[in-house]
């Protein structure tokens, strides 16, 4: 198969490429960065350097392909976030019927069942509706829980200050992936032909705050670490402090909120889906150990 990939070499692209192409794949890698090229060739994938906001690129680089996987940053630009996201996302579409691309695999989010109050997930949940009018093609949805890969940003604050956590509590279940398991679940999807407009979640694990700080807490030598319940208005400061826009740090905010409220766990939680990762908290809490000790 010929098969198109978005996401440069991230988290989550490079075991994708990786195992695509060890599978006998002929893979193309979408990339915004020129110096991304010869890392992409290392793999023995095919480069293709432009913008995911372009959709005359889009349909040059998803031109031949059997598949195409798309995902959206977590930001766009530097102001008007959602707008651009889904903006992003109608230019995937519009390559999508250019190319006449008929396998799609979308990475989404927990919380993207939801039109608002979700943060920086709205703008995928927006994407998700443009890809729901795509006739004739076979959409694949996979929703993510929270990146196992995010906590590794708490670990300065915790040198420093022994402070875990977020604007939500700490007895709040936690839908929780690592990006291993996402990278199997996309190949796999990407390789089958699909069922007309279907969601999968691929979640890894299941958390409370305080298991996390406790479980974090054993690995690194600080069994007294707890989560810590940040206020709303202490989170935003902080974060404004680094000198992250207004706009992102209110999206941010509210993502809290909606954790805190249920909407952004509730679609997973109350359908009866399933825990499918093989990647346990306790093993990536060995990759925690070893990145704080390196910190």
């Amino acid at each position: 198969m010929k098969i198109t990939t978005t996401g440069s070499l991230g988290n989550i692209a490079q075991p994708l490429v990786k195992q695509l192409i060890a599978a006998g794949h002929e893979v193309t890698v979408i990339t915004t960065k020129d110096d991304k090229v010869s890392d992409i060739e290392a793999l023995g994938a095919k480069a293709a350097v432009g913008s995911i906001s372009d959709a005359s690129f889009l349909t040059r680089a998803f031109s031949g392909a059997d598949a195409v996987y798309t995902m959206m940053p977590p930001s766009i630009g530097t102001s008007n976030f959602i707008q651009n996201i889904a903006d992003a996302g109608q230019a995937y579409a519009d390559a999508i019927k250019a190319a006449g691309i008929n396998r799609v695999v979308l990475l989404s989010s927990v919380g993207a069942d939801a039109e608002s109050g979700n943060g920086p997930v709205q703008g995928v949940h927006r994407v998700e509706n443009i890809f729901r009018q795509l006739n004739g093609v076979n959409v694949t949805v996979i929703r993510s829980g929270f990146f196992y890969v995010n906590f590794l940003r708490d670990i300065p604050q915790i040198k420093s200050r022994n402070v875990f956590g977020n604007n939500y509590s700490g007895d709040i279940r936690l839908a929780l992936t690592h990006p291993d398991d996402l990278a199997s679940a996309i190949a796999e999807a990407l390789q089958a032909i699909g069922d007309g407009f279907e969601v999968k979640y691929v979640v890894s694990d299941v958390a409370t705050g305080d298991q996390l700080a406790a479980l974090f807490g054993k690995a690194i030598g600080k069994p007294e670490l707890t989560w810590t319940a940040i206020p709303d208005e202490q989170l935003k400061q902080g974060m404004l402090s680094t000198g992250m826009s207004a706009e992102l740090v209110g999206l941010i905010v509210e993502m809290g909120q909606g954790v805190q409220n249920g909407l952004i766990m509730n679609d997973f939680f109350n359908t009866d889906r399933n825990v499918i990762g093989k990647v346990k908290l306790e093993q990536f809490a060995e990759e925690f150990k070893n990145r704080y000790t390196r910190a």
